[in-house]
Parts: C-alpha cells; sequence; structure tokens
C-alpha cells in the first residue's frame, strides 16, 4: 500500500515521485527498462552527445585563428566513445540509487493497472507484485517510435530514434525519412560523422512545426554539406538485400534510393498498448486526455504526466508537468479530496499559472533543436497565431543585426521572429534560428510567460556585444512600425 504509485521511471515519473516524497507521501515507482528512461538512454542525451561535436567544430571553422586548427574530420571513435560514457554504457544504477535516496520504492517489471488505484507488477524473474495507492497512480511510460505501415519495412530492420541515437558505428550511407526534429538532428550528426546523408520529407520543408524560415536554414546548411534532401516525396516501399545488405528505398513515383541504414523518424505513439487501461475503462494503445492538473478526464484518481498526455512530447515540458501533478496529488491528498464527490477541492485556486495548472503547455512552450544552426522557438508561431483569430504583429530582423553575429562567427547567418499581441503589446511567441540561438530561448520564455508589456522591455538591456542585443533591434523595428498585422 502506498499513496502514489508511478508507471515509469523516466525524468517525468521521477519528478513525479520526488514532488510526491518531498510532501511526505509513501511512493512505489515501476520500470520495465532502465531508470532514467527514453530522455536518458536513447533521446536528449545520447543525441545532444553526437550533436555537440559537431556544431562545436562547425562554428571553430567561421573563427580566425581556428580554421586550420579544425579542418579535418571528426573522431567518429571518441564521439561515440563519449556518447557512451554519457548514457551510463546503458547502465542504470546511478538513477536506481538516486530513487532509492528520495524515499521511494523502486519495483522492476512491467506494470499494469488492474483496475481503479491498483497497479500488479511482473518482474523478470517470474516475481509479482500486487500495489495499491490510497491517493493515486500516475502513468508516465512516454512513447515510442511510430513506424509507417509500408511494404518491407518489416524485414529491412530500419533504424528508429533508438537506433539512431545508440548505433556504434558510421554507416557509410544513411537514409533519413521524416522533417520533424528527429529527422533533422540525426542528419546533421550522422552527416558530421562522415556518413552521405539523404533526406525524404513528405512536406514542403523541414521542422514544419516552427516557422518557415527555420526548416529552410537548416536545409541549406545539410545541402552546402553535401546532403541531398528532397520535399515533397513519399516512400511506397522498402527493400533489404539480405540480412546485412544495403537498403533500398522506393518513392510512389518508382524512384529508387539505396543507403546502408534507414532511419524512419515518422512520429510517435505512446507506450499505452500493455499497461490495463481497460481495467478502468480506457482504451489501450490511446493517448490520455488531462486537465491542467494532469488528472486524466473522469478518473479522480489517475494522472497521465508526460508524452502520454500528448500535450507537449518534450523532456523539459514533461517534468514541468510532473511538478505540476506531484504538487496537486499532494495537496489533496493532505486535504483528503482525493475521490470522489468534491476531489480536488483542496488544491485551492487552480486557475491559469497557479502551482497545479500546467498552464505553459497551451501558452509557452520551449524547444530548442541542436541542428547546425541551431533553431529554438517559445510561444506561438504567426500561423498559429492568424489560425487562432489573433490580431498581432509579427516582426523579423536577420540577426547580421547585431555586432555580436559578426563576433560570434565570420559569415555569421541567422533569423528571428517576435510575434506581438496587438492589444496588449505582450510577446505570444519568439522563434530564432542561427548560431548560438539556443541560449536565447529562455529570454523569450521569460517574457512570454511573465506577460512583459513591450514598453517594460525596453528597460531591459542587453550587453554589449552579443547575440542578446537582438532585443534592442527587435524592440525599435516594432517601435518604427515595422512588421506586419
Amino acid at each position: 500500500m502506498y499513496d502514489l504509485v508511478v508507471l515509469g521511471a523516466g525524468p517525468v515519473g521521477e519528478n513525479v515521485a520526488d514532488r510526491a516524497r518531498a510532501a511526505g507521501l509513501t511512493t512505489a515507482i515501476v520500470e520495465s527498462e532502465l531508470v532514467g528512461g527514453e530522455c536518458s538512454y536513447w533521446a536528449c542525451m545520447p543525441s545532444k552527445a553526437l550533436l555537440r561535436p559537431a556544431i562545436a567544430r562547425s562554428e571553430a571553422l567561421q573563427v580566425p585563428g581556428l580554421r586550420g586548427q579544425v579542418a579535418g574530420p571528426l573522431d567518429a571513435h571518441e564521439v561515440l566513445a563519449h556518447r557512451d560514457a554519457i548514457v551510463g554504457d546503458w547502465q542504470d544504477d546511478g538513477q536506481a540509487d538516486w530513487v532509492k535516496s528520495i524515499g521511494a520504492d523502486l519495483y522492476r517489471g512491467h506494470g499494469r493497472l488492474d483496475g481503479p488505484r491498483r497497479v500488479t507488477v511482473q518482474g523478470a524473474e517470474g516475481d509479482r507484485h500486487a500495489l495499491t495507492a490510497r491517493h493515486a497512480v500516475a502513468v508516465c511510460t512516454g512513447s515510442r517510435a511510430a513506424l509507417p505501415d509500408l511494404p518491407g519495412l518489416d524485414g529491412a530492420r530500419p533504424w528508429t530514434s533508438r537506433e539512431a541515437t545508440s548505433s556504434g558505428r558510421v554507416p557509410d550511407r544513411l537514409i533519413v525519412v521524416g522533417g520533424g526534429v528527429v529527422a533533422a538532428e540525426m542528419a546533421t550528426a550522422w552527416q558530421a560523422l562522415g556518413a552521405r546523408v539523404t533526406v525524404l520529407v513528405r512536406g514542403a520543408g523541414l521542422l514544419p512545426r516552427m516557422e518557415p524560415f527555420v526548416g529552410e536554414h537548416v536545409a541549406a546548411a545539410l545541402i552546402e554539406r553535401g546532403a541531398d534532401v528532397r520535399t515533397g516525396v513519399n516512400v511506397a516501399a522498402v527493400v533489404r538485400d539480405g540480412s546485412s545488405g544495403p537498403v533500398t528505398v522506393v518513392l510512389d513515383d518508382g524512384e529508387q534510393v539505396t543507403g546502408d541504414e534507414v532511419l524512419f523518424a515518422t512520429g510517435r505513439r505512446p507506450r499505452t498498448e500493455d499497461i490495463g487501461l481497460e481495467t478502468v475503462g480506457l482504451t489501450p494503445g490511446g493517448w490520455l486526455d488531462v486537465d491542467d492538473s494532469l488528472r486524466v478526464t473522469g478518473h479522480d484518481w489517475l494522472y497521465a504526466v508526460g508524452d502520454v498526455n500528448h500535450r507537449a512530447l518534450l523532456t523539459h515540458q514533461g517534468k514541468y508537468q510532473a511538478r505540476i501533478a506531484g504538487a496537486a496529488i499532494a495537496a489533496r491528498a493532505a486535504d483528503g479530496t482525493t475521490t470522489g464527490e468534491g476531489a480536488g477541492a483542496g488544491i485551492g485556486d487552480a486557475g491559469p499559472w497557479s502551482p497545479y495548472a500546467a498552464t505553459a503547455d497551451h501558452a509557452a512552450v520551449p524547444q530548442v533543436v541542436f541542428t547546425d544552426p541551431e533553431a529554438g522557438a517559445v510561444g506561438i508561431s504567426l500561423a498559429e497565431a492568424e489560425a487562432a483569430g489573433r490580431e498581432v504583429r509579427a516582426v523579423d530582423l536577420d540577426l547580421t543585426a547585431v555586432a555580436g553575429a559578426g563576433l560570434y562567427a565570420q559569415g555569421y547567418r541567422g533569423h528571428v521572429r517576435m510575434i506581438v499581441d496587438a492589444d496588449s503589446e505582450t510577446l505570444l511567441g519568439v522563434t530564432f534560428v542561427g548560431p548560438g540561438t539556443g541560449e536565447l530561448v529562455h529570454a523569450a520564455t521569460i517574457a512570454v510567460v511573465g506577460q512583459v508589456p513591450i514598453a517594460r522591455l525596453w528597460h531591459a538591456v542587453p550587453s554589449y556585444p552579443t547575440l542578446s542585443e537582438i532585443w534592442l533591434r527587435l524592440l525599435e523595428a516594432y517601435r518604427d512600425g515595422a512588421g506586419r498585422p
């Protein structure tokens, strides 16, 4: 018997457990793979370990005095060894020790709901545990790669994001199918490590969820470095030659593209197909609808946190949700209104921006894409603002408008767009693309979350000569009537 049972010990589940334990709730956490989850072993951490050398080398090539020192290829063996060290050689002892250190109990095995507030755990050694939650169960099982239904795909043994971040060798030729973040980042990483990369994009460009100029900059950089980036193409079939031979991707017009490996980065699906949702009246394999305290619709004891609720499939956003959910669970438990009529009354004002409402999921989701050049954004895009009927002004600037860009790198290229609410004159969204712009995103996030008026931002003086001076240029452009309503 525990106050809280958490399914999934990735960053999201860990944070729910940590917040609950800090509030004095007894907590069990169940994990079927590695404690630390997808982010630690097959996503955020290994991918950035692969990308950091690529980006650092690229930027160094644009700095006088360094070009000759970094003109050669990356040491792929050293990069891959560093990646392995970052993920602890896919051993989770350290993270398991952390769970123990916060006073939570870790159960290793496959966890399934078994009716309201009940979870069964089937261990790898055949051991079985029956857990009961006094107050809440939190589903934090994340998502996995979604593969399309294509002829020959199963036999072709395609890479997903897991294989792309954990491969121990550099393929001579890599085909990347997809145009989102995983596709763009992995094309960047493996090209820098020496693979000849072909990117096949069904849509009009890369990174379609961001402002259009972002994908244009990233695609141009890939092409300049030798990648073949094709847009508006559809894959009809995949064929692998034998058990270890080359793989051929057949396009719907009959053209064939051959490589040594093919990565399908074509979306995600929730890991909810075998966690007992049917025992509580929910559909296995589906995304879970939640309110802003992350409680599943119609289930006052069940929470779905992170990717499984499909609100924002980002590790940092899932951890934010976990902090909100943990606080809400603890407050409801303390007030004794966890279940039944009046459940949730103990959290008081749970309106937008309260400690118990994941408001940023709607208004201020930040993201950095670690391509070369980097891209970052927070809030809504111009297209999203227009689709919502918002009256806005969009201000666009070339990042070379600031002296810091030329000092950062010779031949610096980048762009920024600021979306301003025409009535309140506060920021609704900001998007950057260019070397080093990932570190500009949090300032934008604070401005969007804080709903800081343009008039007050004039007094936030950027240091000279830094890239952050672009904020002053944006405000000047807005003052001078730049942008379009």
